[in-house]
């Protein structure tokens, strides 16, 4: 109100103080608080979204790190069992003096041969069991993703259906929303 009692507002705000009085049935306000609970679920979904994505990254990392180790330890394999052969072969082929030297590095290359062998073959499974791990993750955060995107597509669709008045669009709103919580729910029920 001016100064002289004269009152001027625009359009906007006839139409808040006639959402304010319960004006189309307090359309506005009803779906003002659909569109802040949607909002708030899309939030926390976004962020689950964000973690499985970080999870799934870094067990990938992880397996990466594992099968690496498993390569270095097949390397370390195949080097002990080329000296394996080698001793083997000087053992048959020196002095009967020197027989048994190479007969008891033979032993321990082979004693070392199979504890690599072992050992490459637990970090070969451990990657596997991590990448499937991470996969599984990487599914979990496309489903948050998927959630959170229908919750976007309803939030739009409810500034939408405020600023037409379109009271059947309210419908799509809470359609999407359910949609949008379901696989969010689905998302929750994989980890």
């Amino acid at each position: 109100m001016s100064e002289h009692g004269f009152h001027v507002h625009g359009p906007h705000d006839h139409e808040l103080e006639h959402a304010a009085h319960g004006g189309h049935g307090n359309f506005g306000g009803r779906l003002a608080v659909i569109t802040a609970i949607l909002a708030t679920i899309g939030a926390i979904f976004s962020y689950m979204s964000g973690v499985t994505e970080s999870e799934a990254l870094r067990l990938g990392n992880d397996a990466s790190i594992r099968r690496t180790e498993a390569d270095n330890r097949w390397g370390q394999v195949l080097t002990t069992a080329g000296q394996l052969h080698l001793a083997e072969l000087a053992a048959e082929l020196v002095p009967d003096a020197r027989r048994a030297h190479f007969q008891g590095e033979a032993k321990r290359l082979a004693a070392e041969r199979d504890a690599g062998q072992r050992a490459a073959e637990r970090l070969d499974a451990e990657a596997i069991a991590l990448d499937q791990r991470s996969d599984e993750q990487l599914q979990r955060h496309h489903r948050w993703a998927q959630a959170t995107t229908v919750l976007q597509i309803a939030i739009a669709m409810a500034a939408i259906a405020l600023l037409t008045k379109r009271r059947w669009l309210v419908w799509g709103v809470m359609v999407l929303g359910v949609l949008g919580a379901s696989l969010g729910a689905v998302a929750w029920l994989q980890g």
